[in-house]
């Protein structure tokens, strides 16, 4: 769980500064940031649940009520927008992996410099109607949110694979 106090705004441009540092082919820079903090979350939450009613009308009031608190889960939430561009010379596919090594390396810097942080996607990720709240291009995604704040309980360890069986040793 996460709760306030969330990184201040000098900590997080800290933060950003230092996510920024990843693979970046021809220095493209195939992302962006939109960063929510104190009332911008809830009324983000209040289009959300009216873009979710739209989208899905069937999904019910008790879908719409968590669509309205999902911004409220940390203090600061930091949607990465993936906004690469088709130059013909550096591969779409490399900008939007740089988008996600930007990603991890925001939960990295956020977690060393004492922040708890998660990365999620969830419908808000790929809902055109956010899309168009958020003013993304055409050619832009959501990459990811990421939640900061302070930590309210140890994280929860989940199962990770055998790593054995997911190595292949290649030989001719």
């Amino acid at each position: 769980m996460i709760s306030a106090p969330g990184p201040s705004s000098e900590q997080l441009d800290h933060i950003l500064s230092a996510a920024v540092r990843v693979p970046d082919h021809r220095q493209m820079k195939p992302w962006r940031f939109i960063v929510f903090e104190g009332e911008a979350r809830a009324r983000f939450g209040e289009a959300a649940a009216k873009i979710h009613a739209e989208e899905t009308p069937d999904a019910g009031e008790k879908a719409f009520e968590t669509s309205r608190g999902l911004l409220l889960r940390a203090p600061t939430v930091v949607a990465v927008i993936s906004n690469p561009t088709d130059d013909g010379r550096t591969p779409v596919w490399e900008q939007e992996l740089s988008a996600g090594a930007l990603c991890y390396n925001l939960l990295l810097t956020a977690n060393a410099a004492g922040w708890a942080g998660c990365w999620l996607s969830e419908w808000i990720a790929f809902s055109d109607g956010i899309n168009s709240l958020l003013g993304l291009a055409e050619t832009e995604r959501v990459a990811g949110f990421l939640y900061l704040g302070t930590a309210t309980m140890p994280p929860q360890e989940r199962a990770r694979p055998d790593t054995a069986s997911l190595v292949q040793r290649w030989s001719i």
